[in-house]
Formats: structure tokens, sequence, C-alpha cells
């Protein structure tokens, strides 16, 4: 059973609330995520890659970035990725926080 055919629900409360219902299913919040602990080490300033040729038509590169590994920043290099119709890349990115850092992961993000 609906919340549309609902015997305890007045018609327009239902439709209203299927109305709700459709559009926050809609909408979608993406949480910052962190990757690891939080560190004392700023990054150092981000490398410059040549990004080379795509492996195939509509390719976007996804630029390299610091990670973290055995108590020091490590670079991971960028590599080609089949696009996500409809999503842009938001990449990794270092947060100040507090007394320390924190990698904030990347991520496709919907237009």
């Amino acid at each position: 059973m609906t919340a549309r055919n609902s015997p305890w629900m007045p018609r327009p409360l239902a439709l209203a609330f299927v109305a709700v219902s459709m559009f926050a299913s809609a909408c979608v919040v993406v949480p910052e995520r962190y990757v690891g602990e939080t560190v004392a080490i700023a990054p150092p300033s981000v490398r410059v890659e040549t990004a080379g040729v795509a492996p195939g038509a509509g390719y976007v590169w996804i630029g390299g970035y610091w990670g973290w590994a055995g108590g020091r920043h490590e670079w991971m290099p960028g590599f080609w990725e089949r696009p996500h119709p409809g999503y842009y890349w938001v990449p990794h990115t270092w947060v100040h926080v507090g007394g320390g850092w924190r990698l904030r992961e990347g991520y496709w993000h919907r237009h």
C-alpha cells in the first residue's frame, strides 16, 4: 500500500507526501569523505603531470594528488577515466583541520 491510497491519510496530504518524496529522492548530497588520519605535515605542492594521449575518445584526465602512507606524503599519479554522464570530477584536496591536515577524497559530482 502506498501513501497515495492509504486509508488513514487524506488524499491532498497523500499527494503532497508523494510530491515531496519524489523531489527528495532526486536530491543527492555527497558528504565530505576523508581518507586516513589527520597528519601534522602539510602536503607538498601539486606535481605537474603530463597526461599523454587519452586511451579513447571522451576520456577525462583525473589528476594525481599527494596521499599519505608510511608516515609520509606519497604521490599518487593521475590516470585517464571514462566520464560519468551528468557529473564532473572534484579532485582530492588536503584540508586544514584543527592543528593538522586531512585528505578529502575526490569524487564525481552531479552537474
